[in-house]
């Protein structure tokens, strides 16, 4: 691991593992605001219909994959959990869109932002290799391999057969001068 994916997994894990704690804390007091999403989702998801359990759950994922991602342990998939459950955080947490004070609209705006941008963060990191390279990549590399296998055993099967033939030729050539 590079020094800075060593120092920067911790930095940016940090928010999503306070953010996550205070979901499980106050999910009583933040479920209200959740209600409206958690009813479109628990449904085709197959989750349950208790707002505060999936506010709950929601931050003790993001709390765990931010613990998981400063470590560095698993950091793609712990990425993508934090990604996958920042979404819904932003939404619910900073409707701007709802806000009729500008002011007001501007703040909330500006966090929204900042979430945004911190779930982007979190999509980088989850399709980062970390200078290794990806699934796509080695089965390119795979395949490729696997075709030049297959022209060099070709060829080397024409060579094989007109090397053969060429003996048998000389076979023939000898037996009739001794014949």
């Amino acid at each position: 691991m590079t020094l800075v994916r060593r120092v920067a997994r911790p930095m940016l894990a940090a928010i999503f593992i306070k953010t996550g704690i205070d979901q499980v804390r106050g999910a009583a007091d933040l479920a209200p605001a959740a209600e409206p999403l958690t009813e479109r989702i628990a449904g085709p998801l197959h989750l349950p219909q208790d707002p505060v359990l999936l506010v709950r759950l929601n931050g003790a994922a993001m709390a765990a994959a931010g613990v998981l991602f400063g470590l560095g342990r698993a950091p793609r998939l712990s990425a993508a959990v934090l990604a996958a459950t920042a979404a819904p955080t932003s939404y619910v947490a900073h409707p701007f869109w709802t806000e009729k004070d500008r002011s007001v609209r501007s703040e909330v705006l500006g966090d929204f932002l900042k979430d945004v941008g911190l779930l982007g963060a979190a999509l980088l990191a989850a399709v980062d290799t970390a200078g290794k390279p990806g699934v796509a990549w080695r089965a390119g590399r795979a395949g490729r391999a696997g075709r030049d296998a297959k022209r060099l055993a070709a060829l080397a099967a024409r060579e094989a057969a007109h090397a053969a033939e060429s003996g048998r030729k000389d076979l023939r050539i000898a037996a009739a001068k001794v014949g």
